[in-house]
């Protein structure tokens, strides 16, 4: 037999032969472990060899069954003893011992080895041999860095790591990567996603699975994504930039498989601050065309219509001017509409039909507040379904793709000339603070358009 040794009706580390067939069983099972395997009797003699042994030190069962221990052939003479007593002390020790020294190959080089050996009882109790375990050290300390590697990733790691098995589900999730998804590290593992990310989500997914299919990409990708687990309830939007790995098993002959590592950094505010900037620029450079645009214009109103239609790329989708009529005494402020964008579709604001009629708010809506306020006035339909979203628009005199709104005082010299709108779509996000102060910046110059135009409001 290739792995062990018979001897009559009994076998040295045994008490009795298995059935017919058992042994052979027994051999094909040793040969097929991934670990190197050997057992001696008490006397030390080697009684069982692996191919995994052979395939380390070159020796073949043939050759190493039945030998004396390592001497003479698998360890240097000078280092058989010490080696012997080692594998030998596992007989009185209990469980299992660990050691590392070298042995001798077939060509004569040497390998460092690390071992686990222990005894082999008898029925009794009484120990009858011991059987050792050994693996090349370089393979057994890279396994350990590997462990080690994926340990500090998960628990130590500035960014997140997501193990995403094949069904694209977590699998395995470190600290970082639990807190930025809003859920515990246990509480988020063989969810959806979707469960976990509102916008975003099927462009991860996406790389996810060509990542499967294909390997990973070439370069990180920068995501948006909104997180649904929040503490205000509200999703939270964040970029994420992302690498992927593909994992397969290193067992099979083929590679299968095991699903993706998905890391990711948080680069939010970055992204934004970069955004904030380009915006910014491209913001002044309109204040600057705006004002070169109007300075050609002969007519007033005209000058002021332009200002606003440079003031709309990338803003909003309408503009609206409402004047104030009278001395400014009845309450709530009359205004009457002297320019629109068109309600159908975005187009230039002109002139409307002067009539001379006031537009009928209702009370508390915004262009009236803006005007006794003389500030900023914001306001929005928020999520509200389309129909909802449609009357609401209705209500306030807007048109009916208007979802967010905001409303900015006209003054020139001291007094108030009246207020433009500014409309957005459900395309577009509300209306924020920096928006205002662009807004302002807009009405300052539109107001002293319609100053020279001859429009007089109330101080």
């Amino acid at each position: 037999m290739s792995a062990s040794r018979r001897s009559g009706t009994t076998d040295e580390l045994g008490p009795e032969e298995p059935e017919p067939g058992g042994a052979e069983l027994l051999a094909a099972l040793l040969d097929g472990m991934d670990a190197a395997l050997c057992a001696f009797d008490a006397d030390g003699v080697v009684t069982h060899w692996n191919r995994e042994a052979e395939r380390i030190l070159g020796w073949s069962a043939e050759e190493a069954v039945g030998r004396q221990g390592f001497a003479g052939w698998a360890v240097r003479t000078a280092d058989a003893e010490e080696v012997e007593a080692r594998l030998m002390s596992s007989m009185e020790a209990h469980g299992r011992q660990v050691h590392e020294f070298a042995l001798l190959t077939k060509d004569g080089g040497r390998v460092l080895v690390r071992t686990q050996s222990a005894a082999v009882r008898c029925g009794d109790g009484k120990p009858s041999g011991v059987y050792c375990a050994f693996s090349e050290v370089h393979a057994q300390i890279d396994l350990e860095r590997s462990i080690a590697l994926s340990e500090a990733l998960l628990e130590n790691a500035s960014w997140g790591v997501v193990l995403v098995d094949a069904d694209l589900r977590p699998a395995v999730a470190n600290e970082h990567a639990a807190r930025s998804l809003g859920m515990g590290r246990t509480a988020l593992l063989g969810r959806p996603l979707g469960e976990l990310l509102g916008q975003g989500v099927e462009e991860l997914e996406s790389a996810l699975s060509h990542v499967l299919a294909e390997g990973a990409p070439p370069a990180p990708a920068e995501m948006w994504v909104s997180v649904r687990a929040t503490e205000s309830g509200e999703p939270e939007r964040r970029c994420w930039r992302s690498g992927f790995l593909r994992l397969a098993s290193p067992l099979a002959e083929e590679p299968v498989p095991l699903g993706v590592a998905w890391l990711f950094l948080d680069v939010t505010e970055a992204r934004q601050t970069e955004q904030e900037a380009a915006q910014l620029r491209f913001r002044s450079q309109q204040l600057h065309r705006a004002a070169r645009a109007a300075g050609e214009c002969e007519d007033p109103m005209e000058a002021a219509t332009v200002q606003l239609d440079f003031a709309l790329a990338g803003f909003a989708d309408h503009a609206l001017i409402d004047l104030v009529a009278g001395t400014g005494e009845e309450e709530p402020a009359r205004l009457i509409r002297v320019a629109a964008t068109p309600a159908g579709a975005p187009g230039p604001c002109l002139p409307v039909a002067k009539a001379g009629l006031p537009v009928r708010y209702l009370e508390g809506h915004p262009a009236p507040q803006c005007v006794d306020r003389v500030g900023s006035v914001r306001t929005s339909a928020g999520t509200a379904p389309p129909a909802r979203a449609r009357e609401w628009a209705a209500a306030r005199q807007w048109p009916e793709d208007s979802v967010h709104a905001l409303c900015t005082v006209l003054r020139s010299r001291g007094r108030t000339l009246g207020v433009v709108t500014f409309l957005r779509g459900a395309s577009r996000s509300q209306f924020e603070r920096a928006d205002a102060t662009y807004a302002e910046s807009v009405s300052a110059r539109v107001a002293a358009s319609l100053d020279l135009a001859g429009v007089l409001g109330p101080g």
